[in-house]
């Protein structure tokens, strides 16, 4: 309308002021690109042909004719719809990018908007209903489905139809892809690396590259919480560890003072004499038994020190042989004395240790050795030096340890299924011995099988030892 209005001011201006055709053919070419580039083509081509028959009729002879006999007229329709054609084009295919490149940047401000928000999520509480609140108010999706496989849940806002509850969960679970959902139904498997992790599915009129972008903030929101329950799982482990560090060496402490006082008695009431044989036995048993309560309280001290890094290592240069001799002339050990064979590949070799926490070490091995070795069998400690350490070694024939508690047994309180009724045990001594051993940035371990029997090793690295 408003193009034909135009055509209608310039025809009558033009014809009223004795314009030449091409000046008023080039006006009315202005008037087909202007509406060409405002309302397209169609409207163009209608314009062009008005532009054409008033061109014709009112500016080419014969005048007042709609017969077009001069070539100039073929010429001016051929124009008019080439730029009709040409600029409608061109302006419709602006306009595309000019939207495009508005929903472009409102999906990224979107976008930016979501990825702000999922930073600030609450860690402690499931991501899986943030997230899908978040989604559904900042882009405006009808409904949002998120299934998180961690936790076990699915998650969803909006309206949702009958049948559609665990459409989330399904998508997961038949490892549907973008392809198979149905119109206006977008639907993605989250990832955590090779692994699906969950499945977003959104109902809505949102782009596809968004909806990919809004699935992977979604996984690195999952991811983070998962990584966050494992450092609070670690953190509340620690805590409790070390009150329990705590407590043991408070008890410790407070077992020491009575088990010295039993002991002090037992071995007082021998001294003495003058006890019927029954009483020497009762006597002897207790004074036996404070002994080894008192080398338990002694190792409780140890662990809580060493786990709780106060036990300041007081380092010097031992010779192995005599370390282990002195071990072996300890009134426990006198009495298996004749079993043990000590095999040390130099009798000058040295280390630098706490002579204490390694002494303790080869106590405990050899304890072990005497414990589960066959009756009468002999039990072997060996001592060599390798370019880089040291490695100390207990070997005996008799029960073995099955290779999946080989590492276990080093655990606190851990003990063999097969061991916990035959023979005595706290489940303590080992976990000392590993504690110890790390304090000197040492290893130990064991091997064991039926033909070759039961070796215990540990291995300290020699020179200075690194500040810890």
């Amino acid at each position: 309308m408003a193009g034909c209005l135009a055509l209608a001011i310039l025809t009558y201006g033009g014809f009223a002021l004795g314009v030449n055709s091409l000046t008023i053919g080039f006006l009315f070419n202005c008037v087909v690109l202007v509406v060409a580039l405002r309302f397209g083509f169609w409207p163009a081509s209608f314009t062009s042909l008005i532009a054409v028959a008033s061109l014709d009729y009112y500016f080419l002879p014969p005048l007042f004719s709609f017969r077009i006999t001069d070539p100039k007229g073929w010429m001016a329709l051929g124009v008019f719809q080439l730029a009709a054609v040409t600029v409608s084009r061109l302006s419709a295919r602006e306009l595309r990018h000019a939207r495009e490149a508005a929903i472009h940047r409102k999906g990224m401000a979107q976008l930016y908007e979501l990825s702000r928000c999922s930073l600030l999520l609450d860690m402690h509480m499931a991501p899986g209903p943030q997230l899908v609140i978040l989604i559904h108010r900042i882009f405006g999706a009808e409904a949002v489905a998120l299934f998180d496989l961690n936790l076990g849940r699915q998650d969803r806002m909006g309206e949702w139809g009958e049948g559609e509850e665990d459409l989330a969960k399904q998508c997961y679970f038949r490892d549907a892809t973008g392809s198979d959902a149905p119109p206006g139904l977008a639907q993605r498997i989250l990832r955590a690396g090779p692994d699906a992790v969950g499945a977003l599915v959104v109902r809505g009129n949102l782009d596809p590259l968004v909806v990919d972008a809004v699935a992977s903030l979604a996984e690195i929101a999952m991811d983070r919480h998962k990584w966050f329950e494992k450092e609070e799982r670690a953190e509340t482990a620690r805590r409790s560890e070390e009150m329990r560090a705590a407590v043991m060496d408070a008890l410790a402490h407070e077992f020491k003072t009575p088990l010295t006082a039993v002991r002090t008695a037992s071995s007082g009431l021998l001294v003495l004499g003058g006890l019927t044989r029954p009483q020497t036995d009762l006597a002897t048993v207790i004074e036996g038994e404070t002994v080894r309560l008192n080398e338990l309280c002694t190792r409780l001290l140890k662990t809580a020190k060493l786990e709780a890094e106060r036990f300041g290592l007081k380092t010097d240069e031992v010779n192995v042989d005599d370390l282990i001799r002195e071990v072996l002339n300890t009134r426990e050990m006198n009495a298996d004395h004749d079993r043990v064979q000590v095999f040390v590949e130099d009798p000058a070799l040295t280390l630098r240790a706490d002579r204490g926490l390694l002494g303790m070490i080869l106590a405990q091995f050899v304890d072990n050795a005497r414990k589960y070795a066959s009756p009468g069998s002999l039990i072997e400690v060996r001592a060599k030096k390798s370019n880089t350490e040291v490695i100390i070694s207990v070997h005996n024939f008799g029960s073995t340890i099955r290779i999946e508690d080989r590492e276990r047994i080093f655990d606190r309180f851990y003990r063999a299924a097969e061991m916990v009724d035959s023979v005595p045990g706290t489940g303590i001594g080992l976990s000392v011995v590993r504690k110890a051993a790390d304090a000197h940035h040492g290893h130990v371990w064991v091997i064991s099988d039926e033909k070759e029997g039961t070796t215990f090793f540990l291995s300290l690295p020699i020179g200075p030892r690194r500040k810890l």
